[in-house]
């Protein structure tokens, strides 16, 4: 068993770190809002007042948060994450920002003696608690090897993809084809309703049919209630595909489906909807359908 440093305990954070706890880990958390993460202290969390306090206190610390700023307001600074390492330490960033943001924050740790791991996720909150998340893994193999019994406490498949930020361009690779995935979804959805279908029975069908991965399967349903609290919202997934289009430009990439979803998701957020699941794509393209 470990010490380990939680920073960031949102909605994937807080039930990552709960894992760990589950697993038999003492971890030592941080997040901006205290009160968020009273029921980890309750279920045997320690406390750091801050970021850097998390990395000092650990043997490995991981961080979940936001987007590139809140990547740096966590790990720069005296009281940042980077400032708590030393020698013989691990960080493990699980976030989905830029590869180069990666790259750039390893060699602040490596200055440090320490090493860094990019680890973002594949999956929800749903897929976590089903314990079903995926990683993939960038940095020094080795590194990986160390860390992977403490990343198949939270979720069962971890694959190494190579160098540091490699892991975070197979996360940006990876999430650019959720939002293109839902606008399909609910392209054909509508087809169906607006031919007579109710849209139930049209959702069952889709479903139960070839098109339905795993992120249409448990996402899908929300065309017929969205969920009180958004899994990914559209600020979030829209942060994403504007990765994924500035990637496409360095690269030479053409990215045409992702550049219409993401205007999309601009027109979400033009309606109000900024804060409501990504599945909302459904109901800006109903509206532009004329179905209530």
């Amino acid at each position: 068993m470990a010490n380990l440093g939680f920073v960031g305990l949102g909605v994937m954070g807080s039930r990552m770190a709960k894992r760990l706890l589950d697993a038999g880990h003492g971890v030592t958390g941080y997040n901006r809002t205290k009160s968020k993460a009273q029921w980890l202290l309750d279920a045997g969390m320690q406390w750091a007042d801050t970021p850097r306090a998390a990395a000092e206190s650990s043997e490995a610390v991981f961080s979940m948060i936001a987007n590139n700023s809140a990547l740096r307001a966590v790990t720069e600074g005296n009281d940042g994450i980077v400032a708590g390492l030393s020698a013989g330490k691990i960080y493990v960033e699980m976030s989905t920002v830029s590869p180069a943001a990666i790259r750039e924050l390893a060699k602040q740790v490596e200055t440090k003696g320490a090493e860094m791991l990019d680890a973002p996720v594949s999956g929800s909150s749903i897929t976590l608690a089903e314990g079903k998340l995926s990683f993939m893994v960038g940095g020094k193999r080795e590194v990986f090897e160390k860390v992977l019994p403490y990343l198949q406490a939270i979720g069962p498949k971890a694959t190494y993809v190579g160098g540091h930020g490699l892991a975070a361009a197979m996360k940006v690779a990876t999430n650019l084809s959720l939002a293109v995935q839902m606008l399909a979804f609910s392209e054909g959805l509508l087809l169906a309703e607006k031919s007579g279908i109710a849209r139930a029975t049209a959702v069952e069908v889709l479903l139960n049919s070839v098109i339905a991965s795993p992120m249409v399967k448990y996402r899908g349903p929300f065309v017929l209630k969205m969920p009180d609290e958004a899994l990914f919202d559209v600020n979030m997934m829209q942060k994403d595909l504007l990765l994924a289009l500035e990637m496409g430009r360095q690269l030479d990439v053409p990215l045409p489906t992702t550049s219409i979803t993401n205007e999309f998701l601009t027109a979400a957020r033009g309606m109000g909807l900024a804060e409501k699941d990504f599945a909302i794509v459904f109901e800006v393209l109903a509206k532009m359908a004329g179905v209530k």
